[in-house]
């Protein structure tokens, strides 16, 4: 896909995600690879499990460019099988348990709880299934992963909460943070880059981490954010994603604040409301390209074929080392590049973005 101009550096992904060459590694990365297996041809069974359905973009986005993109790299003939565990992590484990009776070849698993996985993991590969851990690094004998830079999704994002203050970005001024959950590795890596681009730039006043990134749950920190900080005393609201931010939105206004706030998924509400003025930004990840790069290492492992031109670096999980993985980077999306990301890209037309009811702005923002 094409990057915009404004694409957040990926130069730093290789130094924060890319493990150092040793020789433990190189041992590790030679045991996932699926050099050594089996070559299959193209009739396949590709399982894929996804995490849950109140983030918009996995049955709008993932699910179908994942399956689009596995029936061009085997002529139409792999056979795809596909859950989505609704943000439940036994039900996940239950679907891996069906994945491995169902005797899939390889296993696309962006997991629950990266942690709670593991066994399942370990279950499926010892039932000779290759597992790729698919935006969230799940732990267990992973053969590849593909992600994005967690850490500068977070920088980004409090960098632009940082802009969106301008002269009130001091260390007086109070920040509410609603981070996602605990269960997912990923929300760690945000709330890490978020709090390198802000600490000691403003004060965080309180800070929450948001069971299963339900919008309802930010929607309830925000009050008690609210009613604990004072609504005259919040000059802005760090949001991981944009769903949360949709919550924390509402009990703002609620509340009478309008303040920056954050985001990230680049979710057409989220998009519409940058628009309006209601949320400053969010992190626009193409999806497309995360789908395709985990589609390929899916089908490469399940052929037994080599994933290095693929997964050019190596990170590491609490129970694996060298793990190949393909880091996609990100953008910071705000009212000035919506017609050169997700327009120009494909990811949303102008007649979707720019409702009867977002006209007016789409119109100011020179959206026609």
């Amino acid at each position: 896909m094409r990057r915009a101009a404004v694409a957040v550096a990926a130069g730093a992904m290789a130094v924060s995600l890319a493990a150092c060459g040793s020789a433990k590694e190189s041992k590790d990365s030679d045991s996932n690879s699926s050099s050594s297996s089996k070559k299959k041809g193209d009739d396949i069974t590709v399982g894929l499990l996804l995490p849950e359905n109140k983030t918009a973009r996995y049955e709008k986005f993932d699910k179908p460019l994942i399956e689009k993109k596995i029936k061009e790299l085997t002529n139409n003939k792999a056979k795809i099988l596909y859950n989505n565990a609704r943000g439940d992590a036994n039900l996940q484990s239950q679907q891996v348990d069906t994945m491995v009776t169902n005797k899939v070849d390889a296993l696309i698993v962006d997991a629950v709880d990266a942690k709670a996985i593991k066994n399942a993991v370990q279950k499926a590969v010892d039932n000779g299934i290759k597992v790729v851990a698919y935006d969230r690094l799940a732990e267990g004998p992973i053969s590849g992963y593909t992600s994005f830079d967690n850490e500068q999704v977070g920088k980004a994002q409090g960098e632009a909460l940082l802009k969106a203050l301008g002269d009130k970005a001091k260390k007086s001024s109070k920040i509410v943070m609603i981070n996602g959950s605990v269960t997912d590795p990923n929300a760690a890596q945000f709330k890490k880059g978020a709090h390198s681009a802000l600490d000691g730039k403003v004060t965080i006043a309180k800070e929450y981490d948001t069971k299963e990134w339900a919008p309802d749950n930010a929607n309830s920190e925000m009050e008690a954010a609210i009613s604990a900080v004072g609504a005259k005393n919040i000059a802005g609201v760090y949001s991981a994603n944009d769903g949360m931010a949709g919550g924390a939105i509402t009990a703002l206004k609620a509340a009478g604040i309008k303040v920056p706030i954050t985001g990230q998924d680049a979710e057409l509400a989220a998009v519409q409301r940058i628009l309006t003025g209601e949320q400053y930004m969010s992190v626009y990840k193409s999806y497309p390209q995360e789908a395709e790069v985990v589609a390929q290492l899916a089908v490469a492992v399940a052929k037994g074929e080599s994933t290095d031109s693929l997964a050019k670096t190596k990170v590491d999980s609490a129970s694996a080392k060298g793990i190949p993985a393909a880091i996609i980077p990100v953008i910071s999306l705000t009212s000035e590049n919506i017609k050169d990301t997700v327009i120009k890209d494909g990811y949303y037309t102008l007649d979707e973005i720019c409702t009867a009811k977002y006209k007016a702005a789409c119109n100011k923002a020179g959206l026609k």
